[in-house]
């Protein structure tokens, strides 16, 4: 069923459209640019700009016809209320459609990200529950979809959102080694969040892992630097500086040392 449209007009000219497009998936195939392309193309001919109307019923069209990449635009703006009613019913119905129609695309395949984060997506709205989609909360599947995400599909997002979950008794369970784990599988694909979080638990140790300060204040200072002008850089810092004031001279060194030369290896992909 179509939805009511907001005919007011957007300045979206095509190719503006297809720099749109092409950002919602990472760019590491030529085939995202096609599918960026294929969006554009339903818009050839619109001149300057496009009734917002029109821009919904092309990304309802892609949609229908089975496009991640439609279905995305079309859950983050009914999720935030861009350009349509927010609707956390119909983001979450997108979202869902992304994961059960494209749950074992190829994990590095052109559409993974996307559908990697549609998991993710879908995740959160089980753990807080969509009343009006008849969706009540559910940890433990919310937990399955997440790890879903993080397994398969390497997410890093889901494998640093696993590790938090082990250092919550009402999530996973303390668990402070698993927590390692999953750090530092999303802190080598550059996730900078999870490099402060692995290297606070190596600079600390904890129970199952042995101090490692030099380690531990090698990968806050990489998450320093990858972090900065982030929403994550306050606390990222705060952690930094808390281990730098625990740390000898020779440690500081020696992991500002490491640091510089290692860095490049987890700059993401």
């Amino acid at each position: 069923m179509r939805t009511i449209r907001d005919h007011s007009l957007i300045s979206v000219t095509t190719a503006a459209f297809m720099a749109l497009a092409a950002t919602i998936l990472p760019v590491h195939a030529q085939t995202a640019a096609d599918a960026a392309l294929n969006m554009a193309n339903m818009l050839d001919g619109a001149g300057g700009g496009v009734s917002s109307g029109d821009l919904l019923a092309a990304l309802e069209n892609a949609a229908d016809a089975g496009q991640p990449m439609a279905m995305w635009q079309l859950g983050t703006m009914y999720e935030n209320g861009e350009g349509v009613a927010r609707d956390p019913a119909k983001a979450f119905g997108y979202f869902a459609q992304i994961a059960n129609q494209h749950a074992d695309a190829a994990p590095k395949g052109v559409e993974a990200d996307i559908v990697a984060r549609s998991f993710v997506k879908v995740g959160d709205y089980y753990k807080q529950g969509v009343p009006d989609a008849g969706i009540p909360a559910d940890a433990q599947r919310s937990h399955a979809l997440l790890l879903h995400a993080a397994t398969y599909f390497g997410d890093a997002d889901a494998q640093y959102r696993v590790g938090l979950l082990y250092m919550q008794e009402e999530e996973m369970g303390v668990n402070p080694l698993q927590s390692a784990r999953w750090f530092s599988l999303a802190a080598r694909k550059g996730h900078c969040p999870a490099q402060a979080q692995l290297g606070q638990l190596l600079f600390n140790g904890v129970e199952g892992i042995e101090a490692q300060p030099v380690e531990g204040l090698m990968w806050l200072t990489i998450a320093h630097q990858r972090c900065a002008a982030t929403a994550d850089a306050a606390w990222v810092d705060e952690m930094l500086n808390n281990a730098l004031v625990g740390a000898t001279p020779q440690d500081q060194a020696e992991a500002s040392a490491l640091a510089q030369s290692i860095a490049p290896q987890f700059a993401g992909f």
